[in-house]
């Protein structure tokens, strides 16, 4: 490809045991064309076949250095210093050797770069689920294209972007502030690099071009660290990673320092909160750890999180161990929050988490409808129907009045949803919240996949909008009941049939798979397939 600038930009990759698919890493730096002017590929001390891989591809590529670790440095942060050491452009890329940069990323970085002068450019990301191809936009709405960052002190939440290989570094700018990643094994090294990065105060471009592809691949022999969470030391790392770095922020801006804990309190608690799991020692383990953290953190700090979040490390510091309902709080962290029955008061008549364990929720009275941490059951009704029921929370919902609800696929690689709907809620013969029948009108959603490309499986995740008397709306997830969880092949006009998996997403929320005729049925079928595959794979 062509690039307006001149050679520029030195990409640093970093392999282990990675032979299967560095190769595609280091091409696609390559391909970026002569704006990269040395691609440095840090094979740390791999035992299958990464070091013929790249040797093979440096023979080929006058622009790939290869060096050769003698010794394993355990981590991410040592290869890559290691890099940033043998660089010899103006600017510095990272890329790890699972993923890929898209055409025309450092082009797009070193524009804005040179335009601003500034010494870090950002650009998008996504994470893209394989085999699926579902891409996941990451930390969207948190970057406009176009901006220019002056202090990273005026715009508080830039701490929740915690990669170091979406961005573009001017190589000065890192010597002059000394910064590198943590050595040796360090898990989470992004989060101090990122908070060093952020304590310098850089003026920082943004740039609208999707410039890093982050693959993720659940089902692999050998996860990523970050998706590595067997044992309570994933969690373990992430706080020590996360201790560090809003210190090093603090020291530079206290009011970076203070977002920096709230983003864990409202992003990291909350992910691993909800990926909990069911074994009680992993949990015991898990809530011992969370509390000591927590409990180091300020009040005021605590005050600043979200509802959600701050309810949360309240019934964590209310209790030396998991509560009885435990599970209810991991569905409560979801996204979107869901908190279920029973809803319980204080002696002061203000709404608690549970007779058990009597935590205020503060000022629920005051969050807008929108934000109530709704739930919805769903269960099948008919040949293609589902039947809903919305329950009301501390009388929130009965004040704003009810009116409709309408079903929204949303297709999980992004995009806009197909709605259907909308269909009156009636108040429930039981008294218990309000209830609706509503179509599963499967055929339109399935020709908008196709519209959008998706020939064979489609993945949708489902949520239920309900509008309210008072002109106030809230969207969320149902909650599937088992009955629903079955899979279904129903008559399509257009496609003869349509097999519809309903399943529960790891949040608890309603998703769907969606298979279009033959060619989607065998889509289907090899899926379930490959999952069943990985599920022996990692027993």
């Amino acid at each position: 490809m062509s690039s307006t600038h001149p050679p520029s930009v030195s990409v640093v990759v970093i392999a282990y045991n990675d032979a299967v698919l560095v190769g595609e890493a280091v091409t696609s730096a390559l391909a970026q064309g002569p704006v990269v002017a040395e691609v440095i590929a840090v094979n740390d001390a791999s035992t299958d076949g990464t070091a013929r891989v790249l040797d093979e591809l440096a023979a080929s590529h006058p622009r790939l250095k290869v060096v050769h670790r003698t010794e394993n440095s355990g981590g991410c942060g040592t290869p890559r210093n290691d890099g940033i050491a043998l660089a010899t452009s103006r600017y510095v890329l990272f890329l790890d050797s699972d993923d890929v940069l898209p055409p025309g990323a450092a082009d797009a970085l070193v524009r804005a770069a040179e335009e601003h002068r500034a010494p870090v450019t950002v650009g998008a990301c996504v994470r893209r689920e394989l085999p699926q191809y579902h891409d996941v936009p990451w930390m969207p709405g948190l970057y406009t294209g176009g901006d220019v960052i002056e202090r990273p002190a005026d715009r508080p939440e830039l701490v929740r972007d915690t990669l170091c290989v979406n961005k573009l570094y001017d190589r000065s700018f890192l010597e002059k502030h000394a910064i590198r990643f943590p050595d040796g094994r360090f898990v989470y090294e992004d989060f101090v690099f990122t908070a060093r990065v952020l304590a310098a105060a850089p003026r920082i471009a943004v740039v609208d071009d999707l410039v890093y592809v982050w693959h993720v691949r659940r089902s692999a022999a050998q996860v990523s660290i970050s998706l590595d969470r067997k044992d309570v030391g994933n969690w373990r790392s992430r706080i020590e990673a996360h201790r560090a770095a809003s210190r090093i922020i603090a020291e530079s801006s206290p009011e970076l320092g203070r977002a920096c804990q709230v983003k864990f309190l409202e992003y990291d608690l909350r992910m691993y909160l909800r990926e909990l799991g069911k074994d009680p020692e992993y949990q015991a383990a898990w809530w011992t750890l969370t509390r000591d953290y927590l409990a180091g953190f300020e009040r005021a700090t605590v005050e600043a999180a979200g509802a959600h979040a701050r309810w949360i490390v309240r019934v964590l510091l209310a209790t030396p161990a998991p509560p009885a309902d435990v599970e209810r709080l991991t569905r409560f962290a979801a996204e979107p929050p869901r908190l279920l029955p029973p809803y319980a008061t204080g002696p002061d008549g203000l709404p608690v988490w549970s007779e058990a364990l009597p935590v205020v929720l503060d000022r629920l009275a005051e969050l807008p409808i929108a934000e109530l941490p709704v739930s919805i059951d769903a269960e099948p009704v008919g040949a293609g129907g589902l039947r809903i029921r919305v329950r009301d929370l501390y009388g929130r919902l009965a004040a704003a009045g009810p009116r409709t609800a309408g079903l929204r696929f949303v297709p999980r690689s992004g995009g806009e949803p197909v709605l259907d709907g909308p269909v009156e809620l009636r108040p429930a013969a039981d008294g218990d919240g309000w209830t609706a029948e509503l179509p599963f009108h499967l055929t339109p959603v399935a020709s908008a996949g196709r519209r959008r490309g998706r020939r064979g499986m489609q993945s949708w995740g489902v949520q239920v909008g309900v509008e309210f008397a008072d002109g106030s709306s809230l969207v969320t997830s149902p909650r599937p009941l088992d009955a629903l969880l079955r899979r279904r092949a129903l008559p399509s006009s257009r496609y003869g049939v349509l097999l519809a998996q309903p399943f529960r997403t790891g949040g608890g929320s309603l998703a769907l798979r969606l298979a279009p005729g033959a060619e989607g049925a065998l889509s289907l079928v090899r899926s379930r397939l490959h999952r069943a595959r990985a599920g022996r794979g990692a027993q």
